[in-house]
């Protein structure tokens, strides 16, 4: 059977095991996913990826045992325990690993079936990792083979056909909720990813009638500003109590380590409802007990399903025959990397018999070889070496008794 290294494991907890709250306590900030890069490649680690977001932490890496790698990560998480997290954690090893990876790219394993913001957030883990040297050649060619996956389910099945993810969740509870808030006022705080797909439904599908849109990083908010319909307008942090006072729905994106909506910021007996889309939660337990204030977390916004949910179950035998095909690639590049050393001491060999061959001609004629003479040798050494490896494929029962060959006819001491 094909597979990667035994060494190669995904750690993790998700929705499936863990609530909101739980998730919480182990999810790692973008400061402390660099921090936990920088750590992995000075212990030499050979490959890390780690991602965390509302739905899950995952932590991607070749080690010894899988505890190494929670070790690593229990460093950089928030404020949870390694019993805790080993009570509702998943260990994926070698071939079982690379299936999960297939299924959460492809959409699969997101808490609302064919949901894609996990691409995104695994393409900034890998960058980043990448960035900082954490990124080792499996690895490298594994995520290329999976965004490829991704891409080709994205294209090739209705896996993803309307718009379901917990941003448009957001926004089909609240209709559900006020049957239309034309008359509404809409605080959105924070624009990571998820804000701003929540920030693009409301104004696709909610159209309230005002919306204000409060973050720390005042990039973000000029290019959605200027695009911006009347009725939407920017507020610094610092403003938020202010504008809350004004405001029906508040929506928390902020995506901090710790609570950035608390009982301080909300008028006594003002009536609101919260939507806190983020892990760990970022509106205060304190809130929720305000008697007007109604609080709901990414997980209860995430059993909002449509009829296009229906649609999707049914693509799912589609999409796994996309990542089997797609897989069986990436286990063929995998196989034939195995040959690579007696490849490479194949064109060796013919380099330096080409060398020497040029090198007898210029004396024998008194003359340097011309460049078409060189250009015609070097196109003879990079047919033959094609041709071998054509030949030396993991299904060729035949591949290990060339591999002996070449190593014994072309061996360097042999070959003089």
């Amino acid at each position: 059977m094909r597979t990667i290294s035994e060494r190669f494991y995904v750690v993790g907890i998700s929705y499936k095991k863990a609530d909101a709250a739980t998730r919480g306590l182990f999810s790692i900030s973008p400061d402390n996913q660099r921090d936990l890069i920088k750590e992995a490649v000075r212990r030499g680690m050979e490959g890390v990826v780690v991602v965390s977001t509302c739905n899950r932490t995952e932590i991607i890496g070749f080690a010894e045992h899988p505890f190494k790698l929670i070790e690593l990560l229990s460093a950089f998480w928030h404020r949870g325990t390694v019993k805790e997290f080993a009570e509702v954690a998943y260990v994926y090893k070698s071939s079982e690993a690379v299936e999960h990876l297939f299924r959460l790219t492809a959409g699969l394993e997101s808490q609302i079936l064919g949901d894609y913001e996990i691409v995104g957030q695994l393409k900034q883990a890998f960058q980043l990792s990448k960035s900082l040297g954490g990124i080792n050649t499996h690895l490298d060619k594994l995520f290329s083979f999976l965004m490829q996956a991704s891409k080709r389910v994205k294209n090739e099945t209705r896996l993803s056909s309307g718009t379901t993810s917990v941003s448009y969740a957001a926004v089909q509870y609240l209709l559900q909720r006020y049957g239309q808030l034309t008359d509404k006022t809409v605080l959105l705080f924070g624009l990571g990813e998820i804000g701003k797909n929540t920030y693009k439904h409301l104004l696709e599908y909610a159209r309230p009638g005002r919306v204000i849109i409060a973050n720390r990083s005042q990039d973000k908010l000029a290019p959605l500003l200027a695009g911006a319909p009347a009725g939407v307008e920017a507020c610094r942090p610092e403003e938020i109590t202010e504008k809350l006072s004004k405001s029906d729905i508040v929506i928390v994106a902020t995506g901090a380590a710790r609570p950035t909506l608390t009982e301080r910021h909300i008028p006594a007996g003002h009536k609101l409802t919260i939507l806190d889309l983020s892990v760990p939660g970022n509106v205060a337990p304190g809130v929720k007990q305000m008697p007007a204030v109604t609080v709901v977390n990414i997980d209860e916004l995430s059993q909002i399903t449509d009829a296009t949910l229906v649609q999707r179950e049914q693509e799912v035998p589609k999409a796994e025959k996309v990542i089997e095909e797609v897989k069986s690639e990436f286990y063929d590049w995998l196989g034939n990397r195995k040959f690579a050393p007696a490849i490479n001491t194949l064109k060796e060999a013919l380099e330096d018999i080409k060398a020497r061959e040029l090198a007898s001609y210029a004396k024998r004629n008194g003359t340097p070889c011309n460049a078409d003479l060189d250009k015609v040798t070097t196109s003879l050494v990079h047919k033959i070496v094609r041709q071998f490896a054509r030949h030396m494929k993991p299904d060729n029962p035949h591949a290990s008794q060339t591999v002996e060959l070449i190593y014994r006819v072309f061996d360097k001491e042999n070959s003089k």
